[in-house]
């Protein structure tokens, strides 16, 4: 493939990941509008557009025409820059998710994946250390949140900007450590490379085959949502202490930033958590191996990937409907108490169990 044949479709690529994931976190909000009006008894957006789906573009429209106010006594560099970093690593950690096999068009061979390529054998590869990449980037979306409390000369902000602080310190740890067990199982850091090593049907997957790593997808899921500030772990936004925490001050277009950061990290969360611990695009019943038509078996491990994916997302929307929020020193603890201490049993038990495998 020639360089500019390579770059073209690298851009094309690109452009097609950012439609389809911002189209999702706005059909991934009315989803969570209408599930929760039927939790709640209610109905959720029915008035634009049948079944209320035009709702999304409606609140587009809104915030793109809302006057945009930039209170008295802000930094105006960090207020303005903090939701446009928070926005861009949101964004940025999903260029290193694979989502399926290749697909081939003509003598090109595509692989879904914005940071792969084909190898020497015609098949997809990634860079060897994705794992890393994402939870680096994940990382420092943060800052977004620390420096939006800081600069905006509030309160109420800065309060939830040192609560983001402070849970993701606390969370970051159990989440990288509930990790270490599924790389002593699979031995990479390649996103890639961990799916290949579940391929042939459920029994295979990590959360199965993996020794402990149920208990390892059970930390990895509870530090996400404490990462993701969703409830019951949103104590940076907890509207009825800090009337919406480190966003306070922010309207218009970037409040929509911080609001498309979260549900873009939402995403992530569920593709990482899909790849690690249930197969990656690998079907239920087993690998479809590699058929005559490869578009096909393509578009069947992406049809399995986003069938996984929508579960997650689904059971965050319910646990936002069922759970209270958790007090302060309950989150606290709950991270460094229990969590921590259970990320580290889950290694020496991996370790144990790796070794009577021999």
């Amino acid at each position: 493939m020639s360089t500019t044949a390579f770059l073209i479709i690298s851009v094309i690529r690109v452009a097609i990941m950012l439609f389809i994931l911002l189209t999702a976190c706005a059909y991934i909000v009315w989803l969570e509008r209408k599930v929760i009006g039927r939790i709640q008894n209610r109905w959720g957006p029915t008035r634009v557009g049948p079944f209320g789906l035009l709702q999304p573009a409606a609140d587009g429209i809104k915030f793109i025409l809302k006057e945009d106010i930039i209170p008295d006594g802000v930094n105006r560099f960090w207020y303005i820059g903090a939701p446009i970093i928070a926005l861009v690593f949101a964004l940025t950690s999903i260029a290193v998710i694979p989502f399926g096999e290749a697909f081939h068009i003509g003598k090109y061979i595509i692989p879904l994946q914005i940071t792969g390529w084909a190898g020497p054998n015609g098949r997809p590869v990634d860079i060897n250390i994705g794992l890393l990449v994402i939870l680096g980037i994940t990382s420092i979306g943060v800052y977004g949140i620390a420096l939006s409390g800081w600069s905006s000369n509030s309160k109420y902000a800065l309060l939830g900007s040192l609560r983001a602080s402070a849970q993701m310190i606390s969370y970051e740890l159990a989440l990288g450590l509930s990790l270490v067990g599924v790389l002593m199982v699979t031995g990479s850091l390649s996103l890639r490379s961990i799916v290949d090593r579940q391929m042939g049907g459920i029994w295979h997957w990590n959360i199965l085959n993996g020794g402990w790593q149920f208990v390892a997808f059970f930390i990895y899921l509870m530090a996400a949502y404490a990462e993701t500030n969703r409830i019951p772990f949103d104590l940076p936004e907890a509207e009825t202490e800090l009337v919406a925490g480190y966003h306070t001050e922010y309207s218009a277009m970037k409040f929509a930033m911080f609001f498309v950061a979260e549900y873009a990290n939402m995403v992530t969360v569920a593709c990482l958590s899909t790849i690690l611990f249930f197969g990656g695009w690998d079907p239920l019943w087993g690998h479809a191996g590699t058929p005559a038509n490869p578009n096909a078996a393509a578009l069947w491990g992406l049809f399995w990937f986003f069938i996984k994916v929508f579960c997650f997302m689904f059971l965050y929307i319910w646990i936002r409907g069922t759970l209270p929020r958790f007090r302060y020193d309950q989150l606290m603890d709950f991270g460094w108490k229990f969590l921590l201490p259970l990320a580290i049993a889950n290694i020496i038990v991996t370790g144990l169990i790796m070794a009577l495998r021999g």
